[in-house]
């Protein structure tokens, strides 16, 4: 470089002028200003000064490493949002610039150092296995043979000094390269990230913005309506466009200030920075309490998962199931555990431990007065005898003088109290009289002296000794001329019931219900019974106890006969009887006397529950009328999911049944009656149609009681059911709708009309019956072709006559190898209708040529015959 001036060296070095005069002076250069001239030689010891000042040597002088810091600068641009101001080239909002910097730092060493360092390594390998002179001479002295074989040995080490310093020099060289890989993929990271902050900075101030937007036209229509409403003003002047001029508020409490910008811009930031859902880092396993039965959509919800997903893994499974199907405890279990969670068994009895009346000892017992339930067949005069003892006419109100239904009734006699049970004694009754068996402490058995024992005295027996219930056996109707006692006696005693005096433990009491005779030694006999039992039971505390029957009044509402067993049962107490609760408002003893409490072995007519609730089921006091309120619906869910799994499994069976079997005729009926007594048993009868064999199905839509509603015409209407009233009638506006859809709908009184009239309908509805009957038998004796009517058979008729209209077969050798009908049916060249035995005839099968002599031709006709239960 030539000389140049002191300021012009400053420029080039890139200092200023001062600070190079200072350097100058402290290297001896004094008398240097901005326009004196600078030699090379100058130049030389400025230099050398700067490097003595900075601890470097001449020798020194030059660097081994360099390391040099690079900065980049570069610029993102986003789109601007509304409100900015807009250009004039393009129209559009201006774009916004980012500025990002980026820097690096990067190291150099000169490769004449990196030579150095590894030529003193490998020397000092060398040193390091270079082997002592003394040893090497001694060596040598001893054995010159190896000195080939060390200085191979020497080589081969420094070999593999150098291939481990060039694979370090690779290795080094990769890493190099590795971390230049890295920081370019953090740049470009860096530059999303920031462009990603940038997009959602302008989004959170474009939505603040067209917030403020809606905002302001609200409040502008606002006051344009306010203003349209409040009129013109007499003052208002006129604008020159015609409109009126805006009178705004002065006052200080008119204004509404409006908020900063930025105060906006914060607000909208902060509400969407906030997420709505922070997704879980880890799985959450949840216990799932599993009922015995539990529906899909339940299962899901308490799991939080979609009722698909559940779907699918029950079909994985090889389960077929809907949401709202019904699923066992085992098969719920199993999906719990395959989906991650935890099955909890649920105790069923749970809530119904809660209700469990304390047992009390003995010594706080009192004597009760027994429950006698009278059995026997129909019409042996059992509700008589009940009469002759309570003094009432109560076949009186029977249709046909058969007991439809339980009746409860507590006599007293001088003896003592008893509670009497009267059960009907018509075959279709035997679920009632199980139920009364299973309420009563001792059974009379009443059979008629001039029948014996019938079918439903043998049944009778069965529940009495299925209870393990005491039996007294009533021989009634001993007035008749035809009495025999002796023939009931032996007909029992085959019947494992046999009389004290013949060595048994049955007493036998001769009576006659008509005369009254023998009717005291009847009761003498109860209470020597229940002596024998010592009946006690609990006379405070809630009461508990059976129901005998439930109705529904018509002005009165659920009616609920109710034996007491133990305890006494009050006025205003919270009944629970089964799935029904209520207050008790009424009670009502079987005279119609209002009374206000009830003890062990008293019925009593309840009023009060929310429903009917079914005859046999449990009554029980309880002191909450939540805990009641909870139990009953814990009950009716219950039950409504065991029928939902049976009504499944029985549509199951007859898709089946009807794949297996083909169709079969189904007869759908509604059953409404007095009493639930009467309803359940009008349901069990009707069961007992059903025939296999037949195809013949009766399908029970609902039975209950209580009148015949609309609703229940609709449901017949929709299930296309017959509809059967015992003992009740039809709203009016349900005989509109029954006259309007032509529903089948009957009235009755007495079962056994019923059961007749359901057995002629499902007859109807039967197929007839088809039959075969052969009417002749034709032997052929010879076979004529014809080109016109092709083989003719030459037959004599047999046996019978061939009819030309009957279909035919035709047999050889008693094989049946075709079956069809007649073509041509002729005596000589005359076509005739039939045939009869002893003529020779010519007969022409349709649609067969392969007739042989010696074949037969059988005719038959077929015959359709109805079929009946």
């Amino acid at each position: 470089m030539a000389d140049v001036t002191v300021k012009q060296f400053a420029d080039v070095v890139g200092i200023s002028v001062d600070r190079l005069v200072e350097q100058l002076d402290a290297a001896g250069l004094s008398a240097k200003s901005a326009d004196d001239m600078i030699t090379d030689a100058e130049k030389s010891n400025l230099l050398s000064h700067l490097r003595k000042s900075h601890g470097k040597d001449e020798a020194g002088s030059e660097p081994s490493k360099i390391t040099l810091r690079r900065k980049t600068r570069s610029e993102l641009k986003a789109p601007g949002g509304p409100g900015r101001t807009r250009t004039r080239t393009t129209g559009g909002t201006a774009a916004k610039t980012v500025s990002v910097e980026f820097r690096k730092k990067h190291t150099y060493v000169k490769r004449s150092v990196i030579l150095e360092e590894e030529a003193e390594r490998v020397a000092q390998v060398e040193a390091e296995v270079q082997p002592d002179e003394d040893v090497v001479s001694q060596a040598e002295v001893l054995a010159p043979e190896n000195e080939e074989l060390v200085r191979d040995d020497l080589v081969r080490k420094e070999q593999e000094e150098l291939a481990r310093l060039e694979q370090e020099k690779i290795q080094q060289e990769e890493e190099a390269r590795q971390r230049a890989e890295e920081e370019v993929r953090l740049q470009t990271e860096v530059e999303a990230r920031i462009k990603a902050e940038v997009e959602a900075k302008e989004k959170a101030e474009r939505e603040a913005a067209e917030a403020e937007a809606r905002r302001q036209a609200e409040e502008k229509k606002k006051a344009s309506g306010a203003e349209d409403s409040r009129g013109k003003r007499k003052d208002d002047k006129k604008t020159k466009y015609g409109r009126q001029e805006l009178h705004v508020a002065t006052s200080k409490s008119g204004r509404r200030k409006k908020k900063p910008a930025a105060q906006r811009r914060a607000v909208g930031n902060a509400a969407n920075a906030k997420h709505g859902f922070e997704k879980p880092v880890s799985p959450v396993i949840r216990e799932v309490a599993i009922p015995e039965m539990i529906t899909v959509a339940d299962l899901a919800q308490k799991m939080s998962v979609k009722a698909a997903e559940l779907i699918k893994v029950l079909m994985k499974l090889g389960t077929m199931a809907t949401i709202n199907q019904p699923i066992d405890r085992d098969t719920a279990t199993l999906i719990v555990e395959e989906m991650g969670h935890t099955a909890v068994v649920l105790n069923e009895n749970a809530i119904e431990e809660q209700i469990q009346v304390a047992e009390v000892d003995d010594s706080e017992k009192e004597p009760r007065a027994p429950v006698v339930t009278i059995m026997g067949h129909v019409d042996h005069g059992k509700t008589s005898l009940l009469d002759y003892i309570r003094e009432s006419q109560v076949t009186e109100g029977e249709a046909g003088g058969i007991t439809q239904h339980i009746g409860a009734y507590h006599v007293s006699t001088p003896n003592g109290d008893i509670c009497f049970l009267d059960t009907p004694g018509h075959a279709a009754f035997t679920a009632m009289r199980a139920r009364g068996a299973k309420a009563t402490d001792i059974v009379i058995l009443v059979v008629s002296a001039d029948d014996g024992v019938m079918p439903q005295t043998e049944e009778a027996i069965k529940h009495s000794k299925a209870a393990g219930v005491p039996m007294i056996v009533a021989v009634n109707k001993i007035d008749k001329p035809d009495a025999d006692p002796e023939r009931v006696k032996t007909e029992l005693s085959s019947r494992d019931v046999a009389p004290e005096e013949w060595g048994g433990d049955t007493m036998f009491v001769n009576v006659s219900a008509k005369t009254g005779e023998g009717i005291e030694k009847l009761l003498e006999a109860v209470l020597l019974q229940a002596e024998v039992l010592e009946l006690r039971a609990a006379v405070t505390g809630p009461a508990t106890g059976v129901v005998i029957e439930s109705s529904l009044d018509k002005g009165r509402g659920p009616v609920a006969t109710i034996l007491v067993q133990s305890g006494t049962l009050r006025r205003g107490d919270i009944l629970l009887a089964g799935r029904e609760f209520g207050r008790v408002r009424a009670m009502i003893d079987e005279n119609g006397n209002q009374i206000d409490e009830a003890g062990p072995s008293y019925p009593a007519e309840v009023l009060g529950l929310s429903r009917t609730p079914n005859a046999g089921d449990e009554a029980t006091v309880v002191v909450d009328e939540r805990k009641a309120r909870e139990i009953a619906e814990f009950r009716q869910g219950k039950d409504r999911e065991n029928r939902m799994a049976r009504q499944h499994a029985a549509k199951l069976d007859n898709l089946f049944s009807q794949m297996a079997e083909g169709e079969s005729v189904n007869l759908n009926v509604l059953i409404k009656a007095d009493v639930q007594g009467s309803s359940e048993a009008l349901a069990d009868s009707l069961l007992k149609l059903c025939n296999d064999e037949l195809g013949v199905k009766v399908n029970i839509v609902t039975n209950g009681v209580g009148g015949i509603t609309e609703s229940d015409v609709n449901l017949a209407v929709a299930s296309s059911a017959i509809i059967i009233g015992f003992n009740v009638r039809a709203e009016a506006s349900a005989r509109k709708i029954v006259e309007d859809e032509g529903v089948d709908m009957r009235y009755y009184s007495v079962i056994y009309n019923v059961i007749d009239d359901v057995k002629d309908a499902i007859s109807g509805m039967l197929s007839p019956e088809v039959r075969e009957s052969i009417i002749g038998i034709a032997f052929v004796r010879d076979v004529f072709r014809s080109s016109k009517l092709g083989a003719i058979a030459g037959c004599m008729v047999e046996t019978g006559v061939v009819r030309r209209s009957s279909p035919i077969r035709v047999l050889r050798d008693n094989v049946v190898i075709y079956e069809g009908e007649l073509e041509s049916l002729r005596r000589y060249k005359d076509d005739v209708n039939e045939v009869k035995s002893g003529t020779e005839c010519g007969i022409g099968v349709k649609n067969y040529n392969d007739v042989k002599p010696g074949d037969q031709i059988e005719v038959f006709e077929r015959i359709e015959v109805a079929r009946s239960l």
